[in-house]
């Protein structure tokens, strides 16, 4: 294992007990590891594998969860992607952006906001990355989502239609606690989005595994998740459901980079230790004598150890975005995200390392 995987001391107990080590971040000097590519006229050096995402931002979230990650706001870093909303030009902008990255072989990442609030943005948007796959390698297809979309009925079985036949390789649902009321306190639906009701979500997620590979994601903190026996609990609900795949996360480490407001005084107060979450499951017998290692990967800011509990995949994940930070200002591309002001940038900040710049009509 990487030496930088053990901020989590947990895993380095695990070194001889894991088959499997998977490192994403490549090597700097691992030159196979690398593309170069030529973007608006100059050539970068691109992390393989790369994920490309077009940042959901059409609409407000249907959602207020409480550590929304993007709500966070950053010293200096004037209007973040989710207070952008795309004008009438952006699809133009982001095909125009896709051509720039044709030949590099990406995974698309779906995510910002709620994807599935807007039906029809997402659709288009599909309808472009699905054009651009038609003619440039893609190896991934991710959807991260609450399902406020997906649970309305006959507009959530176009869209799961519609998601199957974009090839969706898997899509990752956030429920951060089996207790609907629970989950409404930590993720604060807005009110009449059916998603929040336990009966509209069991249907919803019974409907959707019938034709994706869905993961339920779980975000782990005080108030929520926070102790093996409610991750036992968690897992034995959404296998209930029909469900093979569960993922807790905690809380990504901040940095001095973030104002203090009120998602940064929540993240702190309300942080898990997912190093000690694990340990305390693997002392549990219910979990440890079922519980089979599989994988431990280290992304570019991130680690997961991934097992197997009977017949369910099971993640634990963390992440640090101090890390993050100082991947994207290497200079190398580590990410590659299109904001609704037409801006591709190898960051989620729509006005930092941008590789290629919007028109000033976008948005």
């Amino acid at each position: 294992m990487s030496a930088s995987l053990f901020a989590a001391p947990v895993l380095a107990a695990l070194s001889k007990s894991v088959p499997t080590v998977a490192f994403r971040a490549p090597d700097p000097a691992d030159d196979e590891r690398w593309r170069r590519h030529n973007i608006g006229g100059r050539v970068h050096r691109i992390a393989q594998p790369v994920t490309f995402t077009p940042y959901a931002s059409a609409q407000p979230c249907s959602a207020r969860c409480r550590f929304c990650s993007e709500t966070l706001l950053e010293t200096g870093g004037g209007r973040p992607s989710s207070a952008l909303r795309p004008g009438p030009g952006y699809f133009a902008a982001l095909e125009r952006a896709l051509e720039q990255l044709r030949g590099l072989p990406l995974s698309y990442s779906l995510s910002g906001l709620e994807t599935t609030d807007d039906a029809a943005w997402m659709g288009a948007m599909l309808d472009i990355l699905a054009q651009h796959a038609a003619l440039s390698p893609v190896l991934n297809r991710v959807l991260y989502t609450n399902g406020a979309g997906l649970a309305v009925t006959q507009q959530g079985e176009a869209l799961t239609e519609r998601l199957a036949g974009f090839g969706l390789d898997w899509l990752e649902l956030s429920r951060h606690h089996f207790d609907a009321a629970t989950n409404q306190s930590i993720m604060r639906f807005r009110p009449g989005v059916q998603v929040q009701y336990q009966q509209a979500f069991s249907a919803m997620v019974r409907r959707l595994a019938g034709r994706l590979n869905v993961k339920l994601v779980c975000i782990i903190q005080d108030g929520g998740v926070a102790q093996a026996e409610a991750v036992l609990r968690y897992l034995e609900w959404a296998h209930a459901l029909g469900v093979r795949s569960v993922i807790f996360r905690e809380f990504s480490k901040l940095d001095e980079s973030y104002k203090d407001n009120v998602t940064a005084r929540y993240i702190g107060k309300a942080r898990i230790s997912m190093d000690g979450l694990l340990a305390q499951c693997l002392a549990t017998a219910e979990f440890a004598d079922s519980f089979v290692f599989e994988q431990v990967t280290e992304g570019y800011y991130f680690w997961n150890l991934i097992g197997r509990l009977r017949d369910m995949q099971v993640t634990f994940e963390a992440s640090d975005y101090s890390q993050m930070h100082r991947q994207h200002g290497s200079g190398d591309v580590y990410k590659l995200v299109f904001h609704a002001n037409g801006n591709l940038c190898a960051d989620w900040n729509p006005e930092r390392h941008v590789l290629l710049a919007g028109e000033t009509t976008i948005g």
